[in-house]
């Protein structure tokens, strides 16, 4: 496929105006874990301030996420990403504000992350309910490899970026400029124009019925409830055996914290250069090639277990990386393509909270183990069960058999 037919979801007028506002609001998002973490240790010195703000944040966006995916398949999901953003610019500005004029208080970011992390909650299944509107069924993992593409890349420079502007100008100043690019973002979605969703208040106005709605269309795909219940181990496992236990084994190792710097942004850019492939190739079976791509974490956790070597471990991180991108990619665009639009929010609200409530409780069982078993023992173990599970799914026949939408050809269905 030439270049010009791998970006060809660009020219389509709606989906371009969105792509350009995703980008815009990614590069805000990139830079906020820097600005916000060197902003709380501006006010306090204590690892637990930053926890309680990070926290806040994330319980928060647990608590309103199925709510927010009933509204986003109620309205119009651009409607509902434009106010979001709006509220961002307001939360953000906010805390910039504090910041920079040396009156923020630990409270103040916390109450303004509960509120962000609420508003993310409604913005976020809406933006997963936008691109079958904007493209062809055709153009599906097309859109989402571009999109994948533009988050990916800004994950590479996006916090280095903030870094730079932080030590240059001050965490404040780095939050006032990720609020302004949600401001910037609101004008470009405008240009998106879906149309409202009014009807469904009519057709189903009790929210406990929607959400039951939402529930019986997620239960009554196999291959969708199985994978999110899979992912709810696996999302554990690799919080707690990377992000726990990895950085606590490359500082006691020849790795160090400059290697294991270098290996995460190999696992960006193992992401970087497989969105580009995935921009130029159909996944005909999406499910099938995501969760052998999927796989492929377990192994920085071999390596880390094993032998811990700087080259080893950004090699294990650039594969990884190529591997969770493919399961990105074929998992939205099989969400797309096989999910009525009218439920696709809820549906991804729900597969969302498997993933979100999974990551902290992966967090708390492994720094449990780590007190009572050896880290490298534990690792292997991690590494082994987490490659498992994640080809045990494709025994599933929903899950083999789900191809991807063609051209001039319906979904194959995979009950």
């Amino acid at each position: 496929m030439k270049l010009t037919e791998a970006v060809g979801a660009l020219r389509e007028r709606r989906f371009a105006w969105y792509f350009a506002a995703r980008t815009t609001t990614s590069i805000g998002s990139a830079m906020t874990s820097v600005a916000l973490a060197f902003a709380v240790l501006h006010i306090s010195d204590d690892p637990g301030a930053l926890a309680q703000v990070l926290a806040a944040h994330m319980a928060a966006m647990v608590i309103f996420l199925l709510l927010g995916g009933v509204v986003a398949d109620r309205y119009s999901r651009t409607v509902i990403m434009q106010t979001s953003h709006a509220l961002t610019f307001l939360t953000q500005g906010m805390a910039a504000y504090l910041v920079l004029t040396d009156t923020a208080q630990i409270w103040h970011l916390v109450a303004l992350e509960a509120v962000n992390g609420a508003v993310s909650a409604f913005g976020m299944p809406a933006m997963m309910g936008v691109v079958p509107l904007v493209v062809g069924p055709d153009r599906i993992q097309q859109a989402n490899a571009l999109l994948s593409f533009s988050r990916s890349s800004i994950t590479i420079v996006g916090p280095a970026l903030a870094g730079a502007l932080v030590v240059g100008a001050g965490p404040g100043w780095a939050l006032l400029v990720d609020s302004a690019l949600f401001l910037v973002a609101i004008p470009m979605l405008r240009q998106v124009a879906l149309p409202g969703r009014d009807r469904n208040v009519t057709a189903s106005p009790s929210v406990i019925a929607e959400l039951r709605e939402g529930w019986g269309e997620f239960t009554s795909r196999t291959w969708v409830w199985l994978i999110v219940v899979a992912f709810g181990v696996l999302n554990a496992v690799h919080m707690g055996a990377i992000a726990v236990l990895g950085p606590v084994i490359a500082k006691a190792s020849p790795v160090g914290e400059q290697g294991w710097g270098l290996a995460l942004s190999a696992e960006a850019a193992g992401t970087v250069v497989m969105t580009l492939a995935l921009m130029r190739t159909r996944l005909r079976r999406p499910l099938v090639a995501g969760m052998i791509g999927v796989s492929l974490i377990a192994l920085p956790m071999l390596v880390l277990g094993l032998s811990p070597r700087t080259d080893l471990l950004i090699a294990a991180f650039f594969v990884a990386g190529a591997g969770v991108e493919v399961f990105g990619v074929g998992w939205n665009t099989s969400l797309h393509q096989h999910i009525p639009e009218a439920v696709l929010s809820r549906v991804s609200s729900y597969d969302a909270l498997g993933s979100f409530v999974a990551m902290p409780i992966g967090a708390m069982a492994f720094g449990w183990l780590a007190t009572a078993y050896d880290h490298r023992s534990i690792l292997l173990v991690s590494a082994i069960g987490y490659a498992v599970l994640s080809l045990a799914t494709l025994a599933a026949p929903s899950v083999r058999g789900l191809r991807q939408v063609v051209a001039d050809a319906g979904p194959e269905t995979a009950d």
